[in-house]
């Protein structure tokens, strides 16, 4: 949608409803607009938004970062000074995701990526990382004080001022909930390693984490495959704005209040999309209650998704679901 508002309470919202290679668009942004502040790596952009000139498209992304311009899965970018554009690559299949994170809240308001036939390949498992306790520092860290042989680790790109650090999730009640999921990133050692960096954590409940989050996560799983789609377009995350977020005291970590995904198939020439909200404190047990559109979504939110796609396209699609494409009947 072109224009969102953002609302104080997802009830307002719940009223509305009772080896392979890369895709063509897979590619590296040419760079960045201003030069980065000390600490800040070439992984990292500092992104200031202009003006689009498209009549088409009216609300796309101006950035003047290559094709971050034209990507279908990134929302429209904040940009400034207080936020960061994350941009996570390897080699066999470009872009693996983008994060663009709030130095001020030290969150992330969103995770992009594609899933498409190429890059869900898979190569790699979550549990070989146990084999790495003796050559990965973070593995070694994370089993000598979580007793999890995963890399969890802070993210490298990110300045120590604007970062979070394990030692903050040792000190909550939370657990480390991934966005891009690291069963969705298989296709190499390095993609899936990417997933535990802690940009691309958000602190979750364990009963969110392991009950209605990771059935959604399951059920997008259902969708990568061809009958659905030619690409997956996703977008993951928790709210972090002031109405619907909360700082533990104890851990100094922000806490969404929601958790979303964003979901656009592209099949055959013709979008379809869908999005989930789920409340944090008190999820719903079953997926297909926490369905909305992803107007409603970005009303919630206050988050411009797939803003790249051609006004009349985007509009139309972000105004329904298809229950029945989507198999959720």
């Amino acid at each position: 949608m072109k224009k969102t508002f953002l609302l104080t309470a997802l009830s307002t919202v719940i009223l509305l409803f009772a080896a392979c290679e890369a895709s063509d668009d897979d590619k590296i942004p040419s760079g960045q607009t201003t030069p980065p502040p000390p600490g800040l790596t070439g992984n990292a952009l500092v992104v200031n938004q202009g003006q689009p000139t498209d009549g088409a498209n009216t609300n796309k992304n101006a950035t003047g970062n290559g094709n971050l311009d034209s990507r279908i899965e990134v929302p429209r970018i904040v940009g400034g000074n207080d936020n960061y554009l994350l941009i996570r690559t390897v080699p066999s299949y470009g872009i693996n995701y983008i994060i663009e994170w709030n130095n001020t809240k030290k969150a992330q308001r969103w995770t992009a990526f594609q899933m498409y036939k190429g890059n869900s390949n898979k190569s790699w498992n979550r549990n070989n990382w146990a084999d790495e306790a003796e050559t990965n520092e973070w593995v070694k860290k994370n089993l000598a004080e979580y007793g999890y042989a995963d890399p969890f680790q802070p993210d490298p790109d990110l300045p120590q001022s604007v970062r979070t650090e394990l030692s903050q999730y040792k000190n909550s009640s939370y657990s480390r909930g991934h966005i891009c999921a690291s069963a969705d990133r298989l296709n190499s050692k390095e993609a899936n390693e990417q997933t535990f960096y802690l940009s691309n954590i958000l602190p979750q409940s364990s009963r969110l984490n392991t009950g209605t989050w990771e059935d959604m996560e399951n059920k997008v799983r259902t969708w990568n495959a061809d009958q659905f789609r030619e690409t997956l377009y996703v977008v993951k995350g928790g709210t972090i704005d002031d109405a619907h977020s909360s700082v533990e005291s104890r851990s100094q970590l922000t806490v969404p209040a929601y958790f979303f995904m964003a979901v656009v198939s592209l099949k055959g020439g013709k979008y379809n999309g869908m999005a989930f909200i789920l409340e944090h404190s008190n999820p719903a047990s079953n997926y297909k209650n926490c369905v909305f559109t992803i107007d409603q979504l970005e009303q919630m939110t206050g988050i411009d998704f797939f803003c790249n796609l051609p006004d009349d396209v985007e509009n139309a699609m972000e105004a329904t679901v298809d229950y029945s494409f989507w198999k959720l009947n």
